[in-house]
This record gives structure tokens, C-alpha cells and sequence, in this order.
């Protein structure tokens, strides 16, 4: 991680190191269809509304929609994943080239690319279907062999975990990385963290951690579970993304609260892709882990204000003052 000799980004301004920072991300990839309509009148068939599609989008999602948002803010970005050898996997590819990210898709022909289509009338979700198969262990330890090549140009490790079995390895890769003296950032899911055991930072929302550590009834309780959590796995440091609290940065006795961007939600589908991604590109350009935070947390005040899987551009997130 370069962080010797780099000063705090001044308020206001991108870090100049940006640009030079490199970002590996590995984990679950999925295409994000979007099908937008009119809705007029309930079918015949069944009560249910009848949707006359007029437009549709396509969006990298999952660790591919992380992996956009690395190279949005003008970081390098490696993505490292496994797709199916059909139509959605080819359709990822493109996309990923448009977003300049340079992409490792292993194929396996034993599997279909996930896809999340969505179904929006109204300006409303309707209805999201999914399809996705696990990959298989072949693909997945040929992965492995990659990561660690793709180790050596990185920066700052993200490992994407969506819960489609493509970071069965996670364990092992955490491993590798710190050995190579790589930041490992993880956002989480399911409720057996102890295969995020020595990460450097392990990101998941309000209602993740809940599932892991239980409710609480104050601050001072959140603190002590999170705190447990974090000494227990040997994890430097947790931030818990808490929606319209904001977010909240635990680590070796210390807390550090960031209040939530007032500004109308919009969608907060990928906002958590958002804020690690950024938390990633701040640490690999020299930002300290607290700044690179109170940026990330700018920067989920935005993308919560677009529709569906979005990115943050450099100018929105350090608009140029008046007169530049």
C-alpha cells in the first residue's frame, strides 16, 4: 500500500496518486438487466400487471460493478471472476471493456453467467429474477492460480463476496495477499465470517453484521460486539455502513462515526460497491484509512441519488470550485 511520504488530499481536490492507483478485484460477477415499461392494465391471466417493455439496460453488477467503480475514478482496475461461456457472459465482457476494466473471466462451460433482470414500471421494482449455478472447483482453483500472478500489480486487494461460490478460496487468497503485503478489503456475506480471518478491513451493512453478532440496544452495545468481532477474526479494522446513519469505522481501540450525506434516496442497490470500491482507490493512491472513509462516505451520498447499479465520477465527487 502506498502510503509513505503521500499527505491527506486536500478538501475539495482528487489525490493527484490517483490515477496510478491499482486495484485487484475478485469475486462473484453478474450482469444487471433492467427491462422499464409502462404499466396500463392488469392481465386476464392472473392478477398481476402487464408491463409493455420500451427500453432496456445492461450493467456490470457484483464485484464487476465494484470493479467499474474502481476505474470510474480513474484508478486501474483488474477484475478477476468466473462467468458462463453464453450470451451474458459475452455481453459482460463488453460492457467491462466500455468502463475500461481489465478483465480475467475465466469460462465455465458447465455454468450460466448470474443475471438479475429487473422488471420497472412506474418507477417502481416490479418483479427481479435471477439465474445463476455455482462454478465449478476446476475453474475456481485455476482462479486462485491467477490471483496470485495478478497479486505482484496490485496495490489493494477487494474481494467481492455475493454468496455464488466463486470466492470458495477466500481464505487462501486473504492469506496470499497479506504475504504479499496487500490490503485486503472484504465486503461480506452470510454469517460465518471466519473465512474473512486477517483482512485488513471487512465492509458489510447494518443488516449483515446483525446477522452475525445479533441485535443491539445502544451504541456502547454495537461498539462491544463489533469490536469482539473484529479482535476475535484478527481483522484490523470493521466498517459497518449503516444507510441513513451513515457509516461507523471500528478498529484497535478506537470509533469513528461518519454521519450520512443528507440528499433524497434514489436506489440504494450498489452503494456498498460504491463505498469500498472508493475506500480502495483512496488507500492504494496514500490516503490514510479515516480519510479514505469520510470520502467513501461522500461518495454513497451520491450514487444513492441514481437509479439502479451506478458509479461516482471524479468530478462529482470533488466538484471543481468556481472559477477553475
Amino acid at each position: 500500500m502506498k502510503t509513505s511520504g503521500h499527505k491527506k488530499s486536500p478538501s475539495g481536490r482528487l489525490p493527484s496518486q490517483v490515477r496510478r492507483a491499482r486495484v485487484l478485484v475478485a469475486g462473484d460477477v453478474m450482469l444487471d438487466r433492467y427491462w422499464f415499461g409502462e404499466v396500463s392494465r392488469i392481465s386476464p391471466e392472473a392478477p398481476v400487471p402487464v408491463v409493455k417493455v420500451d427500453r432496456v439496460e445492461e450493467r456490470p453488477g457484483g464485484a464487476a460493478n465494484v470493479a467499474r467503480n474502481v476505474a470510474a475514478l480513474s484508478a486501474k482496475a483488474s477484475l478477476l471472476s468466473v462467468v458462463g461461456r453464453d450470451e451474458a457472459g459475452r455481453r459482460l465482457r463488453q460492457l467491462l471493456k466500455r468502463d475500461r476494466v481489465i478483465s480475467s473471466l475465466h469460462d465455465d462451460p458447465t455454468i450460466s453467467t448470474t443475471v438479475k433482470l429487473r422488471v420497472i414500471g412506474r418507477r417502481q421494482q416490479l418483479l427481479r429474477a435471477d439465474f445463476e449455478t455455482p462454478p465449478s472447483h476446476e475453474v475456481l482453483a485455476s482462479k486462485l492460480k491467477d490471483f496470485q500472478r495478478l497479486l505482484k500489480s496490485c496495490d489493494v486487494v477487494i474481494l467481492s463476496d455475493y454468496g455464488k461460490g466463486g470466492l470458495a478460496h477466500i481464505a487462501r487468497m486473504i492469506t496470499l495477499a497479506r504475504r504479499h503485503n496487500k490490503p485486503v478489503l472484504v465486503d461480506p456475506k452470510g454469517e460465518d465470517y471466519s473465512r474473512y480471518r486477517g483482512a485488513t478491513l471487512v465492509t458489510p451493512n447494518r443488516a449483515e453484521l446483525q446477522a452475525v453478532v445479533g441485535g443491539w440496544s445502544s451504541e456502547t452495545a454495537l461498539t462491544t460486539k463489533a469490536q469482539n468481532l473484529r479482535q476475535r477474526l484478527g481483522i484490523n479494522a470493521i466498517l459497518v455502513t449503516r444507510s441513513e446513519e451513515g457509516m461507523t469505522l471500528y478498529r484497535r481501540g478506537s470509533r469513528l462515526h461518519v454521519p450520512a450525506q443528507a440528499r433524497e434516496v434514489y436506489d440504494v442497490s450498489g452503494a456498498g460497491d460504491t463505498v469500498i470500491a472508493t475506500i480502495a482507490v483512496m488507500l492504494a493512491a496514500g490516503q490514510d484509512l479515516e480519510n479514505a472513509v469520510r470520502i467513501a462516505n461522500r461518495a454513497a451520498g451520491i450514487v444513492v441519488g441514481k437509479f439502479g447499479t451506478a458509479v461516482v465520477r471524479p468530478d462529482e465527487l470533488f466538484p471543481p470550485a468556481q472559477g477553475e
